[in-house]
């Protein structure tokens, strides 16, 4: 019978902070917040700081409404018809009896919804002083992101983060394992019934841990998913030497052939003449003996007997 308790308060703990559990009590009776996915089941927290026995008091359970407060759960000596119980909540809330003797006085809400979102009270009038007890129950919150490598090469890959059915619009951000915002493609987003989809793209070259974090600012509620990427940051550095090095092989080659084809330009319009040097010892020897000036002259150069000397020649 114990290890049925420990284990039914391991399962509440679990399930309170898979909740999302937040306490506040910044003017005011203390407030405990609860953030929930719709359609997931929650626990409302309600226990008595003393562990008094309350199987034999009175506690009631109730969610403020436009007009008046809904019935939610009533607890009175072990009875729990819910005659008044409100329609919203019928077949839906239960508590844990066996935790009664401890003074909790927690309820569970099975499949939640949009509308069960709100303030509830878990109220004990006939406790000496009476206490009463207050949470906030949110509900809609984003589901953890799904995310994946989309064709992934030896440099880079492509992460994919899909974020479906959020109640109020998300912030969807890629970080790295250091904190860092990375950029990213524009998201893509969708409203589907009052719902929304986004998904959102980024291009990783070096190898980490990468985050798509999901930000709901309107309910103060963040969750994230993570992947491990492994990128060969050795065969991208050589990669980007061969390139390197091809870009300033390509350049060279072309810069010769920029050069030759403007000689070529040159002789073909005679601005520069270019003869065999007479007499010289090497064969197939050329030099440049004229180029274009503005008189109509040009001035050449030519050589006999190891020395030179300068003519005018007429072009």
């Amino acid at each position: 019978m114990r290890m049925k308790q420990t284990a039914l308060k391991d399962v509440c703990v679990c399930l309170l902070i898979s909740a999302g559990i937040i306490f506040g009590h910044e003017t005011g009776p203390a407030v405990v917040r609860v953030v929930v996915e719709e359609g997931s089941d929650v626990i409302l927290p309600c226990s008595l700081s003393s562990k008094e026995n309350i199987v034999d008091k009175l506690f009631d359970w109730r969610k403020d409404g436009q007009k008046k407060k809904k019935e939610v759960f009533m607890y009175d000596a072990g009875d729990h018809s819910n005659n008044g119980q409100d329609e919203q909540f019928k077949g839906r809330v239960s508590h844990f009896s066996d935790q009664l003797k401890n003074g909790n006085a927690s309820i569970k809400i099975r499949d939640t919804k949009i509308s069960d979102s709100g303030n509830y009270t878990c109220h004990f009038p006939r406790l000496q002083p009476r206490q009463t007890f207050y949470i906030e129950l949110v509900v809609g919150a984003a589901p953890k992101p799904y995310i994946r490598t989309l064709n992934p090469t030896e440099d880079r890959a492509l992460l994919q983060c899909v974020v479906e059915g959020a109640s109020s619009k998300p912030k969807v951000e890629w970080k790295n394992s250091a904190g860092n915002i990375l950029p990213a493609e524009e998201p893509q987003v969708s409203d589907r019934g009052g719902r929304y989809y986004v998904t959102l793209l980024t291009t990783v070259t070096k190898t980490d841990h990468y985050r798509c974090v999901v930000t709901q600012e309107e309910i103060h509620h963040q969750t994230d998913s993570e992947i491990y990427v492994f990128i060969n940051e050795k065969l991208c550095e050589e990669s980007s030497s061969k390139e390197l090095i091809g870009w300033l092989g390509g350049g060279l080659v072309l810069g010769a052939l920029i050069l030759a084809a403007v000689l070529v330009l040159l002789v073909a319009t005679k601005c520069i003449i270019i003869r065999r040097i007479k007499g010289s010892p090497l064969l197939g020897q050329d030099r440049v003996l004229g180029s274009c000036l503005s008189n109509g002259y040009s001035t050449g150069y030519s050589s006999s007997n190891g020395s030179s000397e300068q003519k005018k020649l007429a072009v």
